[in-house]
Order: C-alpha cells, then sequence, then structure tokens
C-alpha cells in the first residue's frame, strides 16, 4: 500500500506541505460559475479545494500529504486555503472564495457545525459538492462526513488509557480545542457517559478549551495544575492540545506524577513519549484521512456516486468504502502510540 510504502518518505513530504500550506495555492476549479459537474481538471478528476480547520497545524499538514496524494492517482487538482486562527467567521469567506471559482468539490474541516452552513448551502445551490472531514457541520449543510473513527471508539480509547495510567481513580481534567467544535464536543460526551457507566472512581474536575492554539493550550494546562493540587490525569482530545500539554509537563514538577493522554501524531509525541512525559495516546492516520476524503471528493463531483446511503466507491490503496446513514463514512479505528510501537510510524 502506498502508506506503507512511505510511512518514512512522508516526513520530507510535511516539512514542504507544512510550509505550502501557509500559502493560498494558486490553482483553481475552473472558470467562475461553471458548477461542480464541470469543475474537472485536465487529468480527469476533479477540482477539490480542501479547507482545514486553520493553517500551520500539524496534524492538517499531515491530512494535506493525503490529499495530494489521492489527487495525482485520480488526476484531479489540489487547492488548500484556510484562516490562520481556528473559527467559524475565518472560514465562510473562504468557501464564498472557493464557490465563486468553480470548485468541483468542497471539503471543510468545521469549526462550527452551524455557523459555516449558510455558505457551504450557497455552495451546494451553486453545484459544489461539499464533503466534510474531521469535524462535521450539521448533516443538511453537506454531501458526505469523512468521519477518522467512530465516535465511540475514540471516546473509550482515551478512557481506558487514562484509566489505566491513573489507575482507576482520581481527579482529571480534559483540555479540548475550540468550545464549539463539534467533534471534539461529541467525543467529550461519550467519554463522560463511559467514565459516569464504567469508571464512577474518576472525577472530571473541568472541561478547558485551549482553541487549538499552542500558548492557550500551554496556558490552560499551567492553570489547571495550579487549580486542581491533587489532579491524576489531562486529557486532550485534539492535536495541539495534547503537545502544548506535554510541553509544559516535561519542564514542570508534574511530569511522571501526571498523566496526559489523548489524540496526537507520532512525530508531535515522540519526545515525550521518549522522555517519560507520556505513556500513551492515540489517533488514526491523518495522512488516510485526508486521501479517503480526497477520493469521496472526486466520487462525488464525477458522479460516481451521490452520497446516498449504501452507495460504494474506492479509494485507492485503502480499498471500497461505504456510505452509511447521513451520508458518513467512516475511515477506520484508532491506533493507541507508545514506546512500543511509536518509531514504526512517521507522520
Amino acid at each position: 500500500m502506498w502508506f506503507q510504502n512511505n510511512k518514512k518518505k512522508a516526513g520530507a513530504v510535511l516539512a514542504l506541505a507544512a510550509s505550502a500550506a501557509l500559502l493560498l495555492s494558486s490553482c483553481s476549479g475552473g472558470d467562475a460559475g461553471n458548477g461542480g459537474s464541470e469543475g474537472g481538471s485536465e487529468g480527469g478528476g476533479a477540482s477539490i479545494t480542501f479547507l482545514p480547520k486553520n493553517l500551520g497545524n500539524p496534524y492538517f499538514d499531515a491530512s494535506r500529504t493525503g490529499e495530494e496524494a489521492a489527487a495525482g492517482e485520480f488526476g484531479g487538482e489540489f487547492t488548500e486555503v484556510g484562516p490562520t486562527e481556528a473559527t467559524p467567521d475565518a472560514q465562510v469567506s473562504f468557501i464564498n472564495t472557493a464557490t465563486q471559482q468553480g470548485a468541483a468539490a468542497l471539503a471543510v474541516a468545521a469549526n462550527d457545525p452551524q455557523a459555516i452552513c449558510d455558505a457551504l448551502n450557497e455552495a451546494r445551490d451553486n453545484d459544489v459538492k461539499v464533503v466534510t472531514f474531521d469535524s462535521d457541520t450539521n448533516p443538511e449543510c453537506r454531501d458526505l462526513f469523512i468521519n477518522q473513527a467512530d465516535a465511540a471508539g475514540i471516546a473509550k480509547a482515551q478512557v481506558d488509557m487514562i484509566a489505566e495510567q491513573i489507575g482507576g481513580e482520581g481527579q482529571i481534567a480534559i483540555l479540548s480545542a475550540a468550545a464549539n467544535a463539534t467533534n471534539q464536543n461529541a467525543w467529550i460526551d461519550l467519554m463522560n457517559e463511559e467514565l459516569e457507566a464504567n469508571h464512577p472512581d474518576i472525577e472530571v474536575v473541568e472541561t478547558v478549551y485551549g482553541d487549538d492554539d499552542d500558548q492557550t493550550s500551554f496556558d490552560k494546562t499551567a492553570a489547571l495544575l495550579q487549580t486542581y493540587p491533587e489532579l491524576k490525569g489531562i486529557v486532550s482530545p485534539t492535536t495541539v492540545g495534547i503537545a502544548a500539554a506535554a510541553r509544559y509537563l516535561s519542564t514542570s514538577d508534574a511530569k511522571g506524577e501526571v498523566a496526559l493522554t489523548g489524540l496526537g501524531t507520532p512525530n508531535q509525541m515522540r519526545e515525550y513519549v521518549e522522555d517519560g512525559t507520556v505513556t500513551e495516546f492515540a489517533l488514526w492516520n491523518p495522512e488516510e484521512l485526508g486521501y479517503l476524503t480526497a477520493f469521496a471528493a472526486n466520487a462525488l463531483a464525477t458522479g460516481e456516486i451521490a452520497g446516498e446511503e449504501g452507495d460504494t466507491f474506492e479509494a485507492g490503496d485503502l480499498g471500497e468504502y461505504t456510505v452509511g446513514a447521513d451520508g458518513e463514512v467512516v475511515l477506520g479505528e484508532p491506533t493507541r502510540f507508545n514506546a512500543d510501537n511509536i518509531d514504526d510510524f512517521d507522520f
């Protein structure tokens, strides 16, 4: 498979992608007003505009690698645009521009389930196919949602890890991204349900929000430790948050005393696993998420699928996928990373 053969090559590609992500790509999906079905490329695939939550985010830099690889395979045009801050208002202008430029498809990691819906529905009225990935909008605002993993599975994995690391009892806190992030809130609700049902001796003392900003997340971690001197663990279901929290813990008296887990990339977290700050964390492969999203958007834009439940499409090296209820396509189960396996991954 492409992903298996290119794990070590991905690091170099990501370095280039991180720089490229800071620039607005100059390629467009055709003349303004052409509509989705006509927004193809010379290679036969669709022109797709990707809008992550924010640029310069290592997680979305990784997903970009998969997106570009997929577009190269099906002969489509790849464009990535986006704000520097993960706010819904900042995404609206990019959605409007993609619509005006006649993109065949728009793939969005939503910063809010409702706030960008008007812009997305205007895009759809202009025949732009809309796919959400990583974080969904309300279902009526898009055609497909590419979910990284089953929400319940993501929540349970994080609860299992923190419970194991603190011995099944004590105070924990949650360091999330933005307060209105769809995926974060869904996972946190399910985590609380799982804790209440199966870990009654673990108390969530507070949920705080770092807004997917490194310094804000770092400061929130410091505040949690100062406010709750008996805190035994932190769960951060966001790659920016967990890395910032690990950076704080690694040089504090809480290193080795306060457990940290959640969702992060191996390249971000490797040094903190090696120095003992973090025991274990989890994530799906964001490169594969971007890769699947690109193939799904292309299948919609070229008419291979309509986005109806039961539709099937081929996603290159990942194989065949089926559209589920409410237009959801699930990538797969999250992987848990620790000292035994982290060096097997490079993203």
